[in-house]
Parts: C-alpha cells; sequence; structure tokens
C-alpha cells in the first residue's frame, strides 16, 4: 500500500504531533510522516520526531527578509521530501496566499474551537466569556483567511460550570489528539473531497475514522 507522503509543520511543544507520529507508528495506517519542519529550533516538537526517527528540519523565519522568501524556503524543503499533504501543528506563524494557494487541498490545521466560532487566539478564554455550554475542535482544509477552510471533522466538548481555561483546554485538547489522526486517515484513505468549498466524506468510511457520537454532547 502506498501511503500518503506528510510533513508537519511545528512551532511548539508537538502534541498534536505526536498523537500523529502515534497514529502513523501502525502500517496500516494510510499515511506517514516524512518531514517534521520548525521554525524555532528549540521546539520540542522537533525532539519528539527525532525519537520516532523522523527527519527533522529547521527553518528560521528570523533568517528570511520576508514572509514570501522564508515560506519559499519551507516549500523547497517540503518538495525535496516528496510532501504530499502537509498538517498544520501547533505552526504559530500566519500563512500568506502564495504559501496557502501553492498548497490548497494539499494543507490541513487543527484548530481549538468549533469553526467558525472563536477565530484566533484565546479561544477557551473567549468560550468561558461567552457563556457557551459548548466547544470543540476542529480539522480543516486552509484557506488564506486566518481559521477558515473546509471542515474535514469536528469533535464536540462539553463547557462544565466550574470550568477554567486550563480545565477546558485540556479537555479540548485530548480531542484534538482524538480527531487529528482521524482527519488525515481520511485524507490518506482518499475519503474526502472538496466540493463547493465542503468537504464529501465517502460513506464507506470505517467508522474508527468518524467521532464518536457520544463525544458530541449536543
Amino acid at each position: 500500500m502506498s501511503r500518503l507522503r506528510v510533513g508537519v509543520l511545528i512551532s511548539g511543544r508537538g502534541s498534536n504531533l505526536q498523537a500523529l507520529i502515534d497514529a502513523c507508528a501502525d502500517p496500516a495506517f494510510p499515511a506517514e510522516i516524512v518531514v517534521v519542519l520548525s521554525n524555532q529550533a528549540d521546539a520540542f516538537g522537533l525532539t519528539r520526531a527525532t525519537e520516532a526517527g523522523i527527519k527533522t528540519v529547521v527553518v528560521d523565519h528570523r533568517e528570511f527578509e520576508d514572509r514570501p522568501t522564508f515560506e519559499a524556503a519551507m516549500t523547497e524543503m517540503l518538495e525535496q521530501h516528496g510532501v504530499q499533504l502537509v498538517c498544520l501543528a501547533g505552526f504559530m506563524r500566519l500563512l500568506t496566499e502564495g504559501f496557502v494557494g501553492h498548497w490548497r487541498d494539499r494543507l490541513i490545521n487543527i484548530h481549538p474551537s468549533l469553526l467558525p466560532a472563536f477565530k484566533g487566539l484565546d479561544t477557551h478564554a473567549r468560550a468561558l466569556a461567552a457563556g457557551v455550554r459548548i466547544t470543540g475542535c476542529t480539522v480543516h482544509y486552509v484557506r488564506e483567511e486566518m481559521d477558515s477552510g473546509p471542515i474535514i471533522i469536528q469533535a464536540a466538548v462539553p463547557v462544565l460550570p466550574d470550568d477554567t481555561e486550563d480545565t477546558l483546554a485540556a479537555r479540548v485538547l485530548a480531542a484534538e489528539h482524538r480527531i487529528y489522526p482521524e482527519a488525515l486517515g481520511l485524507v490518506g484513505s482518499g475519503k474526502t473531497q472538496v466540493v463547493a468549498e465542503r468537504v464529501a466524506i465517502d460513506a464507506g468510511a470505517p467508522e474508527d475514522f468518524l467521532v464518536n457520537p457520544s463525544d458530541r454532547h449536543i
């Protein structure tokens, strides 16, 4: 079986990266991580990748005069490794239209809210301030507008009366670790297709790749 060749972009600790590494460790999983790229040389996610025997690359954005030049260097490194799909996993740099357009429908991200709600940063504080009863996380194809694009998978997480930012963030992060590999499995299996800016999922997708209905709380 030919596995989808994946490059993962990180900036920090790489907990979602670890979830993807664990999923890809199964030879039957339809994707493999061939390179992990970071803009921060001290990102702990690079250690995670090295320990898993995955090639790592540092492309420091501070060494480039502008974003397009930085992103061109990233694309060059990704393409040198034969990357077919790019996963953003805590990559803390805004991407330009040029990079997003080059990797269109080959670039996915995970965000800690039920998009389109609470785009951007401080999602958990904003959810608590808004008094929502349900929040969650979203895996989506990336578009030029921040935290937008066709949605692949979402998981709903209840907001409890005594939640703090930290307790809510921990519960959402556990859901992220579950659905990001599920989404990658769907894409790697060729079961997703973007049609009119919505993701159509093959009806024959294994239930293992779908969010457990008991986790939706809706």
